[in-house]
């Protein structure tokens, strides 16, 4: 019997740990199937949501926030990077240059959800690559643009969106509901509504966690049947 599990993928596409969490998740998935499949939707998550549109040099913005210094911030980037290749993620040497505002790459990955699950997912990868691979601004609406037409959506539709303030209000509700549910930080995956994974996890861990939720879920349905 197949078990299909409902994942909602909390991120942001600012976020390293997100990159390296979604890659180790779809090998995770790559596993389990045909037995185990899912239906992932990809929930807004602002790690940032003051930034100003003109962004913040990278360093200065992670030794302010964190407490560390310039030195701890790039031995933190290169482990990052080494983690990201282990998973099959790759992290452009030296491009993160600038934190940029994520709220209009959420508001179009919102409208993707209504365009499907495959498209949503294939913008959400496109984005991160962008950002974390090629260096570049998820705030700009050509490189958003850009990104949409690479993954088949329709630009045309996505430039009437990032021109207004369409979804706006959908997405910060989105928002909203994840931070009153207590997710402070991410990638958190939650698994049918109920199980929580933090963290840019290894493969193996998704893995496990998978197949023990699955089997849960297909023994529940047996004694219901």
């Amino acid at each position: 019997m197949t078990a299909r599990l409902k994942i909602d993928f909390v991120s942001d596409v600012s976020c390293p740990w997100c990159a390296i969490g979604l890659t180790a998740l779809e090998s995770a998935l790559a596993r389990v199937a045909p037995e185990v499949t899912a239906e992932l939707h990809f929930q807004p998550f602002e790690l940032n949501p003051q930034m100003a549109r003109e962004g913040e040099d990278t360093v200065e913005h992670l030794t302010r926030k964190y407490g560390i210094s310039a030195e701890q911030a790039q031995t933190n980037a290169e482990a990052i990077r080494q983690r990201g290749a282990a998973v099959g993620f790759t992290f452009g040497q030296g491009k993160r240059k600038r934190i940029w505002n994520t709220f209009d790459a959420h508001r179009l990955l919102h409208w993707a959800e209504f365009e499907g699950e495959a498209q949503q997912k294939a913008l959400k990868k496109r984005l991160l690559q962008a950002y974390f691979t090629d260096g570049e601004n998820p705030s700009d609406i050509e490189v958003l643009l850009r990104a949409v037409t690479e993954v088949g959506l329709d630009p045309v539709r996505a430039r009437a969106i990032l021109e207004s303030d369409e979804y706006a209000e959908e997405t910060r509700q989105r928002e909203h509901l994840y931070t009153e549910a207590g997710i402070r930080s991410v990638p958190a995956i939650i698994i049918n509504d109920q199980h929580l994974i933090s963290g840019g996890q290894p493969v193996e861990v998704f893995e496990r966690a998978l197949r023990q939720i699955a089997g849960e879920a297909t023994a529940q349905k047996t004694l219901q049947a």
